[in-house]
């Protein structure tokens, strides 16, 4: 919990520090950092104009609790087991993105997953979408972008990581009121 109280607080500096406003920032994490969003997005929303969670980690309880898939036993080391442990289970529980959306306003997200990701399966980010989008108070927009040819790290070739970078940056300045 002392990563997302931390962001959140480094979030609430810059605003006291006049670099920015309430309601001003985008943030951007990816894998286990897309967990760190869907985890302030959650705890915070109205920090934030927009969030940018790439293939995110969001629904941390299911998947470690799930000792078929591959990656999963060798997470507990990491995240704990909660299968054997009440104490992780609650912990893991407590901020698991998915787990932890509520009726309230969220700002503007853009999400990702890749179809042939095995590190956050693709249905993770989808189903997290799905629980955004009939729970959220708001008219935000909360895209989803799902490719379908690419993996954890995205497609490959010599433009595609520009191509990544353009649309994250254009839709910060969207979320903004700059574009």
């Amino acid at each position: 919990m002392n990563t997302f109280h931390d962001f959140i607080g480094a979030a609430q500096s810059l605003i006291g520090e006049g670099y920015t406003g309430n309601g001003r920032i985008v943030a951007q994490g990816g894998s286990a950092g897309g967990l760190l969003m869907g985890a302030v997005v959650n705890m915070a929303p109205d920090l934030w104009a927009g969030i940018i969670a790439d293939v995110p980690f969001v629904d941390v309880l299911t998947t470690i609790l799930d000792d078929t898939l591959p990656l999963t036993p060798g997470e507990w080391s990491q995240w704990g087991n909660p299968i054997e442990s009440q104490t992780a289970f609650d912990d893991i529980r407590a901020y698991s993105p998915y787990d932890n959306v509520t009726a309230q306003d969220y700002p503007a997200m853009l999400v990702t997953a890749g179809v042939s990701d095995p590190r956050v399966t693709y249905w993770e980010p989808a189903k997290w979408v799905a629980k955004l989008r009939i729970t959220k108070t708001d008219d935000n927009i909360l895209l989803l972008k799902t490719n379908m040819t690419s993996g954890h790290f995205g497609k490959t070739g010599r433009f595609a990581a520009l191509e990544d970078a353009a649309r994250s940056y254009a839709f910060a300045l969207k979320a903004v009121g700059k574009g």
